[in-house]
């Protein structure tokens, strides 16, 4: 039993060794991802665009969610007393997506009630398709990221039994290339698209409750127009 131990931690010191590059006695995480090989270039910049789509889209679609509590209260005030110049003047100069739906639908007052709806929408769609935009890429990501990370470990396989084979050693020392390569890309690969599905998700939420802001007021403007037929 002692015995055992003591080749299993040598073995441990063996590989650990490998992994220092510089010869510190530490292993940092670059010099650990440096064993990963070429695959980690990829990969690097999945991480990179992961990030980056992240942020754009959560800054965009937080943006566009920033509707004042009074807005429709102040549209209405407009609308029942017949000033719809000053109701359209101050949707015009409200950046926002709800904002431009009700722009649009107070530009399309004196048409029929289903006009007006269909201007809105049209609009509404639009507004969705810039909340959504590049959130296909975090998708895409999602898949790709982990096939990455599995071509990862068919290259590092092909490089431990390609030194075996050309070597006969049968040391740690001759394996570790090979298992460092598959273990870490994969890793990394798993990593990354968790994190891009993690992101394209939370963004879609977010996208969702934006939507649903919209769809209240449209409504509610809606029923703000038919007021005075009641």
């Amino acid at each position: 039993m002692f015995y055992f131990l003591q080749v299993t931690d040598t073995v441990a010191q063996t590989a650990a060794a490998a992994t220092d590059a510089n010869k510190d006695g530490n292993i940092s995480l670059v010099e650990l991802l440096t064993l990963g090989g070429w695959i980690m270039l990829p990969l690097a910049v999945l991480f990179v665009a992961t990030i980056f789509v992240f942020f754009e889209r959560l800054i965009a679609i937080r943006k566009a969610s920033r509707i004042e509590g009074n807005f429709m209260n102040i549209i209405r005030d407009h609308i029942v007393n017949g000033n719809v110049t000053a109701a359209r003047s101050f949707a015009k100069n409200t950046n926002n997506p709800v904002a431009r739906i009700i722009d649009k639908g107070i530009q399309r007052l004196g048409k029929p009630i289903d006009t007006i709806e269909k201007s809105m929408e049209n609009v509404g769609k639009l507004e969705l398709y810039h909340m959504e935009r590049n959130l296909s890429v975090l998708s895409l990501i999602a898949g790709i990221a982990p096939m990455f990370g599995f071509l990862g470990t068919i290259v590092g396989m092909f490089k431990l039994f390609y030194t075996l084979a050309a070597t006969g050693d049968f040391t740690i020392q001759t394996m570790a290339n090979g298992i460092y390569t598959k273990m870490i890309t994969s890793a990394s690969g798993l990593i990354i698209g968790l994190l891009a599905y993690i992101a394209h998700n939370y963004l879609s939420t977010q996208v969702d409750k934006t939507a649903n802001k919209m769809e209240a007021s449209s409504a509610e403007f809606i029923d703000i127009l038919q007021e005075p037929t009641r």
